[in-house]
């Protein structure tokens, strides 16, 4: 048998303590993809949200609120207060609330101008746009279908009856999941009124959007806050911090939990083997092709379960993320740090082993029984 079928052969003579240290280091990989992906999913989102209809940065309010994006509303006057500042070409207002629409209180509803679909990169794929601060609503198409809904039905809205008059696509599944109607009404379901959550701004094409930025803040920076990318969102940042330390703390944890299981299972292996080590070195095996084959039989185990926790991560997340609204994104970087800590776990947890298989005396090691 050559070397390298000795080494993918030999975790496996001991198939329990193989199969738990597996499903041990199999479940922090799944958890480190799965997180990985939820997190570079809702950046993406939220990037495309800021970004909407061409926009150049956005607009928000300054403290912690109950708009979708953790911030506070701000007064619709806004819009045009910021389409005065030089440089701006065009300004839109938009109030994003998640909100109880037929018992899912978490509910993306988005209230825009009937004329601002473009701007709001929606495609009305059947019906009519809504009209104004009306009871009127247009569903995305991933919530119609869900909810096997169409035009002439009704949803309810915080309790309130809205016909829905349209069904739109937008290519972002977080939208295609929630529903537009009148930015006044959805003021109105809120309980406030005459307030937006948002502005979108896109400034003129020789001007620097950054510069732009900067003299908004410089004038009103007191009252509101310019976001261009979703790290600068306080809150959002915060949440997003809090899962990256999640996924540290659980890789963490599966260094630990992976490399105790990978070095009982790489021990145990080597008592059993003790007389097969001892012909090995009696041979001519040396103390470095010992080494080598212990730490190999580990890195098999641990490989092995990177690759299943990989598929179990993106499979569960892929199908999951849709229906809380969170459209995944797997990147090179999240599966390289995953394959990264089982290859760590597996160099770690087999070392110890194989230098208790270095030190074993040939004639001693024949010896044992």
């Amino acid at each position: 048998m050559s070397f390298l079928k000795l080494i993918l052969k030999n975790p496996f003579r001991r198939k329990t303590s193989a199969i738990l240290a597996i499903v041990g280091i199999c479940i922090g990989i799944t958890t480190i993809v799965a997180l990985g992906g939820i997190t570079d999913g809702l950046v993406g989102t939220f990037e495309d949200t800021i970004h909407a209809g061409g926009a150049d940065f956005t607009v928000t309010g300054k403290d912690s609120g109950n708009t979708a994006y953790g911030t506070n509303t701000i007064s619709s006057n806004w819009t045009s207060i910021i389409a005065s500042v030089e440089g701006v070409n065009s300004t839109f207002p938009i109030y994003v609330t998640l909100t109880n629409v037929d018992g899912n209180p978490m509910f993306t509803l988005i209230g825009i101008n009937a004329n601002a679909t473009d701007a709001a990169e929606m495609e009305i794929t059947s019906g009519r746009i809504f009209k104004e601060n009306s009871s009127e609503i247009v569903v995305g198409k991933i919530f119609a279908e869900n909810k096997n809904l169409s035009i002439g039905d009704s949803v309810s809205v915080n309790g309130e009856k809205f016909e829905i008059v349209g069904t739109f696509e937008s290519g972002d599944q977080g939208s295609d999941g929630g529903a537009f109607t009148s930015i006044s009404k959805v003021g109105e379901i809120s309980g406030d009124e005459g307030s937006i959550s948002n502005v979108y701004v896109v400034v003129d094409k020789e001007s620097d959007p950054k510069e732009v930025a900067d003299r908004i803040d410089e004038k009103y920076g007191e009252n509101i806050t310019t976001v261009s990318s979703v790290m600068e969102m306080n809150q959002m940042a915060d949440m997003l911090n809090m899962l990256k330390s999640a996924s540290l703390a659980i890789s963490l944890l599966a260094i630990v939990v992976g490399g105790l299981g990978i070095i009982n299972t790489m021990l145990m292996s080597v008592f059993e083997r003790t007389r097969e080590i001892g012909v090995l070195k009696a041979v001519g095996w040396s103390n470095k092709r010992i080494l080598l084959m212990i730490v190999g039989e580990s890195l098999v185990i641990t490989i092995l379960s990177a690759i299943l926790g990989s598929i179990i991560g993106y499979v569960a997340v892929t199908i999951a993320g849709p229906m809380i609204g969170i459209t995944p994104i797997f990147t090179l970087q999240t599966f390289a740090q995953a394959f990264i800590i089982a290859i760590a776990v597996g160099i770690i947890g087999g070392i110890f082993p194989a230098m208790k298989a270095m030190k074993l005396p040939p004639t001693e090691a024949l010896r044992y029984e």
